[in-house]
């Protein structure tokens, strides 16, 4: 089987010796002499936007473009004679390459949290700054906490990043169109109907959208001012009567989506937001805990109003899909999955041919999603892990750390999609070659961890946290486990990254029919391999014969095959192996008539019944 030639620009990929990313002293000694002028000691810098997002756009990259650090998650603490870049474990190797270490101290979480190191090296009387934009209530109060420790305070300041940042880039400017009510399911007049019966029950008289993630949902609304999620940056206000004003920051709003919100909102610009806060006087406005910025509550009670720091209620709206959205999910699987089995009988070429490396992996895995139809973008940079780069649970391949795939070693790939009606995210795990004994024991022990995931039954109430441990127990059997979550939750042409849902240690949120999550545990043998199995479920209601409550399970949405090559039969029990054989029929009966012939050979070989 032939590559597909690419439909659309390739991904980007970084590379850590750029001379761009050797300038990280240059610019914090130009941070420090704003700090001077302004007189206070330290600037506190996060990787963040206005909105708490997971992807910020270009002019909010202050966090890269001061240190050099392009991970998604990071806290960089400027002070005048030394300087701190808190990573979480995702990025403790790939932060020293990224920074200048001797003039930024990279400092793992596991080890110091942000507000640790402020209380460790802030001095007696002075005064720590921050951008009001960046931060949340409940994270100030922690900032405060942290420097009051160390005897010193916070101030608030325009961000002093921006003022050094020469040829910082302009404000995204990307199309806001319609999301059609075919695929969003629901009518804005309704959706806005619902969030004002919520904010009545609360006590509140309107609402501050911050999270553009349910600004997106509640309007019937995509943009393109982020990468990897369609959103359109900006806020709205939503008051309990009359007309909803939204505050976009990209100009270019379709006609028809104007038309389509007039009747119940108008569109106005980013810069209109401060008098539309300042006419909030004696009203009680929720604002969402976690992206309402401190500066947003500031400048509601600076009107008169009185801040509501709370949950928006969108946010568990929007996470409980209706049968549109649903069916959107199906069908961008089932598209999915098709692009998704063409690479893996290409890859299976390609390492035989010994020319697989990681970043061809991507590419020809993107070029097979393009060439599948109506992809919009990857819902997330891909992983494409081969041997040890496999063991790093969020390994992005670069020019310099690209590697070729070796037989005898484990190739990782975890990818996702974003199409007008579905959002994917699925991860294989592949053997090049012959896998080792212990390569298939541990496979087939996240396999089995896996399958008890899809086929939990369980009640009405039940969380994320109880469900969590089914993926495990395999795991914990042989003494083994991993360090991350089983599952999180996916939006509906939205966040491949979405709220509240999700299965884990810290899973609080009961499974509600309707919510979509990752199934996805694993196991990472540190400098040899790593091993993890994703597929997307969906919360259904079961019946269950002679039942007397509620039960719920999962609906698998993902299709494509296990490696069977990895699997070991005699570890798993009759219902596993009946369940495994059962999934792969459907994967080969739903895709194997939209394949070519070769695709379609490799697909019936890959998902042959297991062996007795």
């Amino acid at each position: 089987m032939t590559e597909p030639r690419p439909s659309r620009p390739r991904h980007r990929f970084q590379t850590f010796d750029d001379p761009s990313h050797r300038k990280g002293a240059e610019r914090i000694e130009a941070l420090r002499a704003g700090l001077r002028e302004t007189a206070i000691d330290g600037f506190v810098v996060p990787r963040a936007d206005e909105h708490q997002s997971e992807y910020v756009p270009a002019d909010a990259e202050r966090l890269a473009w001061l240190t050099g650090f392009t991970g998604s998650a990071g806290t960089a603490v400027i002070l005048a004679d030394s300087a701190a870049l808190v990573v979480d474990g995702r990025y403790t190797l790939q932060a020293p390459e990224q920074v200048d270490t001797g003039v930024v101290t990279v400092v793992p979480l596991a080890e110091s949290t942000p507000e640790a190191w402020i209380g460790t090296n802030l001095k007696r009387d002075q005064v720590l700054g921050y951008d009001p934009w960046l931060h949340t209530p409940d994270g100030l109060v922690r900032l405060e906490r942290a420097a009051a420790k160390a005897g010193g305070s916070v101030r608030a300041v325009p961000n002093l990043v921006d003022a050094v940042w020469a040829g910082r880039p302009k404000p995204p400017a990307g199309p806001v169109v319609v999301h059609p009510v075919a695929l969003a399911g629901e009518p804005v007049a309704d959706k806005i109907a619902r969030v004002r019966v919520a904010l009545a029950d609360g006590g509140c008289d309107a609402l501050v959208i911050s999270d553009p993630h349910n600004l997106a949902w509640v309007f019937n609304l995509r943009g393109a001012d982020t990468g990897h999620t369609p959103l359109a940056l900006g806020y709205a206000i939503l008051p309990r009567e009359g007309r909803a004003r939204l505050f976009l920051v990209s100009p270019n709003v379709d006609p028809a989506l104007r038309s389509a919100l007039a009747p119940v909102a108008e569109i106005l610009s980013r810069a209109d937001l401060d008098d539309g806060l300042g006419s909030l006087s004696g009203v009680r406005v929720r604002l969402d805990a976690a992206t309402g910025a401190v500066a947003l509550k500031e400048k509601i009670e600076a009107a008169g109003g009185t801040a509501d720091i709370g949950k928006d209620p969108i946010t568990g709206m929007k996470a409980v899909k209706n049968a549109a959205e649903i069916a959107g999910a199906r069908a961008a699987h089932i598209r999915d999955g098709g692009s998704v089995v063409r690479f893996l009988a290409w890859l299976d070429g390609a390492a035989a041919a010994d020319r697989l490396t990681e970043i061809a992996a991507v590419e020809a895995l993107e070029d097979f999603r393009a060439a599948g139809g109506d992809l919009r973008d990857v819902s997330f940079p891909t992983i494409s892990g081969s041997g040890p780069n496999g063991a790093i649970v969020h390994y992005r391949v670069t020019r310099a750390s690209d590697r070729t795939v070796r037989p005898g070693e484990l190739f990782l790939i975890d990818s996702g999609a974003q199409y007008p009606d579905g959002t994917t995210d699925i991860t294989r795990t592949v053997a090049i070659g012959e896998p080792s004994a212990a390569m298939r024991d541990r496979f087939t022990r996240v396999l089995k961890g896996h399958v008890a995931i899809a086929r939990a039954v369980f009640p009405k109430g039940t969380t994320g946290a109880q469900i969590d441990s089914f993926a495990r127990a395999p795991l914990w059997q042989a003494g083994l486990d991993f360090d991350h979550g089983t599952g999180h939750g996916v939006g509906a042409f939205l966040s491949v990254h979405e709220g509240p849902q999700r299965i884990a240690k810290t899973g609080t949120v009961p499974l509600e029919p309707g919510m979509i999550l990752s199934n996805e545990p694993g196991y990472y043998a540190p400098g040899a391999y790593g091993i993890r199995i994703e597929n997307l479920v969906l919360v259904e209601p079961r019946e269950i014969p002679g039942g007397e409550r509620p039960m719920f399970g999962f609906e698998t949405l993902t299709l494509a095959p296990y490696d069977r090559r990895l699997i070991d039969p005699d570890l798993l029990d009759p219902g596993e192996r009946d369940w495994i054989d059962a999934y792969h029929a459907r994967v080969r009966e739903t895709l194997a008539p939209a394949l070519d012939s070769g695709a379609r050979l490799w697909l019936e070989c890959a998902t042959a019944p297991l062996p007795a």
